[in-house]
This record gives structure tokens, C-alpha cells and sequence, in this order.
């Protein structure tokens, strides 16, 4: 058994058990970090997710809603999800994905938020908002960059502000690149935005800000497996930087149902 703050194993009234976690996105990687750490032996429990992160895109991907005590009480009776899991080959050391791995935009925009100064008493709607604008601005000024994508063996090179292997709906400030995905149904989805895509982009991010839900048409293709070649040296896997050598080669692919979770 292991505990982080907020989280523990708990026991429904059929002495089920299961993982606790509140708290965001970034709580629910390190709990899977020690799941995937454990052997074949060792009993496995679903995890019990309470979204109480800024972004939530996991619990979002899972359908929870944000009523806390509604949750809790359906642990009892939940159902189970099975949660498949990226891995990333190539890099120095091997990397996981739950809501996805890429390139371009949104590793400087992360790189942004770290080093700028959180804001006292900023509820999770304004720093949702604040990392829009942040990202508005990266995008008139970041340079698309050539990658080779290859996808279940087809290619789709070609110049990009982003290219995003998604495993959830949502990545970083509610931004649903892949809004079909199934985290269970075995496949990645991989979202892209091209040069030609900037404008359009743009001008969705402002709407954003100011409040109105307009959809922006994410290109997005099914995946099991996927290689990718990028001009670049900063990548990401979930809310972790990673810095990689120019243009290297990685392979990534999904692993089926390493984990589950309880949905009402």
C-alpha cells in the first residue's frame, strides 16, 4: 500500500478496494507511476478520481463531475474503466503518458507557466484563462516546425505548430484536441495543427478568453502506433518537460487497459 496527501486505499461495502486520489491531473500520473511500478503479483485496485486540479482532464475524459460528495457516495455501487496507457520509446529515459505526449506549442507553453509567478487566491477558471493568453501570445510568434509523422505505417509529415499523441479528450487548459477519445478502447489519437492552421487557431484561443464556446477543427487521426521525428528539443509527456536532442527518433505505442478507474 502506498499514500500520497488526499489520497490512500479505501474499501467499498463488498470489501472491494481501490486507490483514492484527489487533487489534478498531475496527482493521477504519480499514482500510475507507482501502479506501473508494481509486479504481476500484487493485487490490482481501480483508482477512485476526485477532480480537485485546475484543469481535470482526465476525470473530464471519464465523465466526473466536479460534485465531490455525489462521487464519493458512488464509489460504492461504480463500475469499472479500463485505462490504457501511452509509452514513449527512443528518449533517454522511457516515458508514460495518461492524457498525451508532443511537440511544438504546448511544451513552451508549460515551460511559460513554470517560470511565471502564480497569482494569490487565483481560483482554477482564471489560471485556465491566464494559461490562454499565454498561449495566444505563443502563437503568433512560434516558428512551425518540420516533422516526419509517421501513423500505423502511413506518413503525414509536414510543417506544425503542434502534434499532440492524446490518450484523453483534453490536454493542458481544457483544449479538446481529441474530443472522441476513449482512454479505454485501445487506440491513441493524434492531434495536429499545421502552419495553414495559425490564424484559425489564433483567433479560437481569443474567443476562449472572452468567454465564447466556439469549436476549432482539430485534425486528428486513430493510432496504435506512432513515430515521430521533430525538429525541435522540447517535448512533453503529460505535465512533464522533457528535453530531447534535435530531430530525435521516437516510437510510441499503447498499452491496453493497465489501469482502472471508477466511473459512476
Amino acid at each position: 500500500m502506498f499514500f500520497y496527501k488526499g489520497k490512500g486505499l479505501g474499501f467499498d461495502r463488498s470489501g472491494r478496494g481501490f486507490y483514492r486520489s484527489g487533487r489534478g491531473d498531475g496527482t493521477v500520473r504519480k499514482v500510475t507511476g507507482k501502479l506501473l511500478n508494481r509486479t504481476l503479483l500484487e493485487k490490482q485496485f481501480p483508482i477512485a478520481l476526485l477532480p480537485l486540479g485546475t484543469a481535470n482532464n482526465v476525470a473530464t475524459t471519464l465523465g466526473l463531475k466536479n460534485d465531490t460528495d455525489a462521487l464519493i457516495d458512488s464509489w460504492q455501487t461504480a463500475e469499472k474503466k479500463n485505462f490504457d496507457i501511452g509509452i514513449v520509446k527512443g528518449l533517454t529515459d522511457p516515458a508514460f503518458f495518461l492524457e498525451g505526449y508532443g511537440y511544438g506549442l504546448f511544451p513552451y507553453l508549460m515551460q511559460e507557466m513554470k517560470s511565471a509567478e502564480e497569482q494569490e487566491g487565483e481560483t482554477p477558471d482564471e489560471k485556465i484563462k491566464r494559461a490562454l493568453r499565454v498561449l495566444h501570445g505563443l502563437v503568433q510568434s512560434y516558428e512551425a516546425k518540420n516533422c516526419n509523422l509517421q501513423i500505423d505505417g502511413e506518413d503525414y509529415s509536414d510543417k506544425f505548430l503542434l502534434v499532440e499523441v492524446m490518450n484523453t479528450c483534453s490536454l493542458g487548459p481544457n483544449l479538446h484536441l481529441a474530443p472522441n477519445a476513449d482512454p479505454g478502447d485501445g487506440y491513441l489519437n493524434v492531434a495536429v495543427i499545421t502552419e495553414n492552421q495559425r490564424a484559425d487557431f489564433s483567433q479560437y484561443l481569443l474567443d476562449r478568453i472572452h468567454g465564447h464556446s466556439v469549436p476549432f477543427s482539430y485534425q486528428t487521426y486513430k493510432a496504435q502506433k506512432v513515430s515521430i521525428q521533430w525538429e525541435g528539443k522540447l517535448a512533453h509527456a503529460d505535465d512533464q518537460l522533457i528535453k530531447v536532442r534535435k530531430s530525435t527518433p521516437v516510437e510510441i505505442e499503447i498499452r491496453a487497459g493497465v489501469l482502472e478507474f471508477m466511473v459512476p
